[in-house]
């Protein structure tokens, strides 16, 4: 083996272990900047899902007065207002809290099902987080987090 050939060598197992670094990176950026949000909402989702049958007669007894509510609520909030109080339920780890906030701000139907923009609103709220990171941490703790929902939530 000449001297050459072994310079390629040498390069060539370089640049495929830089190769195997760089999709590591780029599969962690993924699982934590954007998978992070959406998995947490899913699982709440899950969650409500095991319970639709067991508050089946309290759904259908407020189905006229709520659906009313929530739709003014949803329409007179800002999106970054919306944004807010979405992320602030979430991070006080109560799923009811989170989806009764997910109605009010018209993500999801009363019936806690995904609502028409649900998608489109988690797709704006992953980018939404990595903005206002600064809001994020004066509700980084339940306590705070829940202040925050106590105050602006429109019950």
């Amino acid at each position: 083996m000449t001297r050459n050939q072994k310079i390629a060598l040498g390069c060539g197992g370089a640049g495929c272990l830089g190769l195997i670094v760089v999709v590591i990176a780029a599969a962690l950026i993924y699982a934590f900047a954007y998978r992070t949000p959406t998995g947490r909402n899913y699982n709440l989702i899950t969650n409500r899902n095991s319970n639709v049958d067991d508050n089946s007669n309290a759904n259908s007894n407020n189905n006229s007065s709520s659906s009313t509510n929530s739709s003014t609520t949803a329409s007179s909030m800002t999106e970054e207002d919306k944004h807010k109080l979405y992320q602030a339920a979430v991070m006080t780890g109560d799923g009811e809290l989170a989806r009764r906030v997910s109605v009010k701000i018209g993500l999801m139907n009363e019936d806690y099902t995904q609502g028409d923009n649900y998608n489109q609103f988690l797709a704006a709220h992953v980018a939404w987080v990595l903005r206002n990171g600064d809001f994020i941490q004066t509700i980084n703790t339940t306590e705070k987090a829940r202040a925050y929902v106590n105050q602006h939530f429109p019950e």
